[in-house]
């Protein structure tokens, strides 16, 4: 879960589909062997969280959250568990909100890709953190 405390700020945006490609060239930077667990995971674009999604993850209703991977981590696999369908959801209302510069645009949500894509594999945001990803 990416989530930043943030004042709203009034700008233009770009569209879904130019926020869409920013997603798409961030999935493309992705080194390998981390390119190939994304077959294990959709990644979706919704403009905002919903309520239950904040509050479920511990955040106040005025929070911001960029991103979040619901699911099952790799590391919590079992072999007689059903595969649960594993999502990381982009939210990109808050993130053109909190990022109006289009580079740092584009910074933020290969960012966030990264850090959801983490807590798939079984990383922790206390790791992340060490890791200089959190």
């Amino acid at each position: 879960m990416t989530k930043r405390e943030r004042g709203r700020r009034h700008h233009r945006e770009p569209s879904a589909d130019g926020f869409a490609e920013l997603v798409d060239r961030a999935i493309a930077t992705i080194p390998s062997p981390f390119r190939e667990a994304l077959v294990e995971v959709a990644i979706v674009i919704d403009d905002w969280p919903t309520d239950d999604q904040l509050l479920d993850n511990g955040l106040s209703l005025d929070d911001d959250l960029y991103g979040l991977y619901e699911g099952v981590p790799r590391t919590e696999w079992q072999a007689d568990w059903l595969m649960v369908p594993n999502r990381i959801t982009l939210f990109r209302m808050p993130l053109q909100e909190d990022f109006p510069d289009p580079d740092a645009l584009a910074d933020e949500v290969r960012i966030t890709v990264i850090h959801e894509l983490a807590h798939h594999m079984g990383i922790d945001d206390a790791r992340l953190e060490e890791l200089g990803i959190g």
